[in-house]
């Protein structure tokens, strides 16, 4: 009897992600920088980075240990998929490594960004007008003291036991499409790498008037004369330290004695809109700012905004009052009513220290006045035996907590307010879009680093043991951002255009829709697809699963053909 041979791979959504890394052009780019060492064989560094980031996205794993294994399941797909005869060696930890090690190199990446930021911008037609620049730690666990990249300082992740890397993003709005990804030592600085980073943007996007959006770290005066000087335009809020925090408070009273001269911003600028949420209130002046660059004196006129946000105000408002119960409940706790097992100070020094502790630690010493009483109380001891009669003394203290409503008045007057700068003429930047520009965008990266360190890219804490395998994991992952990217912006694109909105993403919900869906659940939509392999005697057999119309509408959204699944039934056998 002839033997009957079985084979079957879950290809789920490894044909649409490889298609849209055609689509984005990662192999052509990469193949074009890195020239082909004479003596490999296999895939190329391109197309080795093209199936590993289909790994990575597939699986939202991305140790390299598991990958060759996967290829090994995955052999007839990847062949069709990828050009050349594809084994699982291929994908074993030191090409991988390999291929780390080409992104590690800085000329190497930062010609790929360039040429791929370019690309992307041509091919999909991006918005060219606003970019936003933020920064990140990444935890990870090392053996290696001796690096000069892995190194301890304030933790983002709330690890300050581990090391960290700190990455910088410059990212298209209102995409959040990283343009530019730099991996610094984690003790770096803020304020140092905001010029770096915009220079490269600059290098890479090649487009004039582009607004900078960050937030007060970027505020340095020779990071805002750098922007100005190139021709560019930058948003920003001020930080509230020193003079600047009394130039607010003295700002916020003079314009609420004049309140007339406010401008309301709403939520939207459609005045028939039935209902519109007022998302702030401000005002503006104008001064001109003198920063030396390169020796040469340059002036720019620089606008100031004064912003009033409700909801930054109730928060805050929220926050303070908190932070006054807060005390007040542990300020009572040290002077209890007596009873067993209660501790009482019988020194007032000892109590004064507590009480101070308790007041800076919730930064409430201006705002809370405490008041010391102290009691004494004396009771009689009877004799017992050889012990005379006496009077025991007990000292205790009793505290009186008070509000300084003046002072708390005072500290609520510029809660909700903040100074924002920007170079911008209104007529490229009003007030209104200041305040929804800087809005806009804050989430959105936000998002970008929830989905580099958790789920699905899961970045932190990483362990590895050299510099060059870190730099180039996080910028191997940041190429997996700009997919996840794109793909929910053409999908969303798409629907808006047409009016349509998607079913079936969300289990067990099969009539809920959406207009805005995410990648995950995208991807996660092709989950099942199976291309099962049957050898009989004298006959071969493929099959792959058969689209369903959720399946088939995404595939359309994203304008692929369904072919790239339906042909990998109609390949003729490939050894295994």
């Amino acid at each position: 009897m002839s033997e009957v041979i079985v084979q079957t791979e879950q290809i789920n959504d490894i044909p649409l992600l490889v298609q849209q890394q055609q689509k984005m052009g990662i192999a052509e780019i990469i193949d074009g920088i890195v020239a082909r060492h004479g003596n490999r064989t296999g895939l190329s560094l391109g197309w080795l980075v093209v199936g590993w980031l289909s790994y990575i996205l597939s699986e939202s794993d991305h140790r390299l240990s598991f990958v060759e294994d996967w290829a090994a399941t995955q052999l007839q797909t990847l062949n069709k998929l990828l050009p050349g005869q594809v084994t699982a060696p291929d994908f074993s930890d030191d090409r991988l490594g390999e291929a780390l090690h080409m992104l590690s190199q800085d000329a190497v990446w930062t010609e790929l960004e360039n040429q791929l930021s370019h690309r992307l911008v041509r091919v999909y037609q991006l918005p060219q007008a606003t970019a936003r620049v933020d920064t990140t730690t990444v935890s990870l666990y090392h053996d290696q003291e001796t690096s000069e990249l892995f190194a301890h300082g304030h933790s983002k992740d709330h690890r300050p036991d581990l090391a960290q890397v700190k990455v910088v993003f410059v990212t298209l709005d209102p995409l959040a499409l990283p343009v530019v990804t730099m991996v610094l030592p984690g003790n770096r600085a803020d304020d140092g790498v905001y010029i770096p980073a915009i220079t490269t943007a600059q290098a890479n996007l090649s487009a004039s008037g582009m607004l900078y959006v960050g937030d007060s770290k970027m505020e340095a005066l020779a990071t805002r004369a750098h922007i100005a000087q190139s021709g560019d335009y930058y948003l920003l809020p001020l930080s509230q330290k020193g003079s600047q925090g009394q130039s607010l408070s003295d700002a916020v009273a003079q314009i609420l004695a004049d309140d007339s001269t406010l401008a309301a911003v709403y939520e939207t600028d459609d005045e028939a809109a039935d209902e519109t949420r007022l998302l702030a209130q401000g005002g503006e002046t104008q001064q001109q700012q003198t920063f030396r660059v390169k020796g040469t004196a340059h002036q720019w006129t620089e606008r100031q905004l004064l912003i009033y946000s409700p909801a930054l105000a109730q928060s805050g408002y929220r926050g303070l009052e908190q932070r006054l119960q807060s005390a007040t409940d542990k300020l009572l706790r040290l002077a209890p009513e007596p009873s067993r097992g209660k501790r009482q100070y019988q020194a007032l020094a000892p109590l004064q220290e507590a009480v101070a502790a308790i007041l800076t630690q919730h930064q409430v010493v201006d705002f809370l006045e405490v008041t010391y009483s102290r009691q004494v109380q004396e009771r009689p001891v009877r004799r017992y035996g050889s012990r005379l009669a006496r009077v025991a003394t007990s000292v205790r203290y009793q505290l009186q907590v008070e509000r300084n409503e003046a002072a708390i008045a005072d500290a609520y007057r510029p809660i909700g307010w903040r100074w924002y700068v920007t170079n911008a003429p209104p007529a490229r930047l009003s007030l209104a879009q200041a305040v929804r520009v800087y809005r806009g965008g804050v989430a959105t990266i936000e998002r970008l680093f929830s989905r580099m360190k958790g789920r699905p890219l899961g970045l932190r804490p990483v362990f590895v043991r050299r510099d060059d395998h870190l730099v180039g994991l996080v910028r191997l992952l940041s190429l997996a951002l700009r997919i996840l990217t794109l793909i929910e912006f053409q999908i969303r694109q798409a629907l808006q255009s047409q009016q349509q909105t998607l079913a079936g993403l969300y289990p067990g919900q099969s009539t809920r829709t959406t207009d805005r869906p995410t990648t995950e659940r995208l991807l996660r939509a092709f989950k099942g697809i199976t291309l099962s392999i049957v050898d009989l005697p004298g006959q071969h057999i493929r099959h792959v699963t058969p689209l369903s119309s959720l399946q088939n509408r995404i595939l359309q959204l994203l304008m692929f053909s369904d072919s790239i699944y339906t042909e990998l039934a109609q390949l003729p056998p490939i050894p295994p």
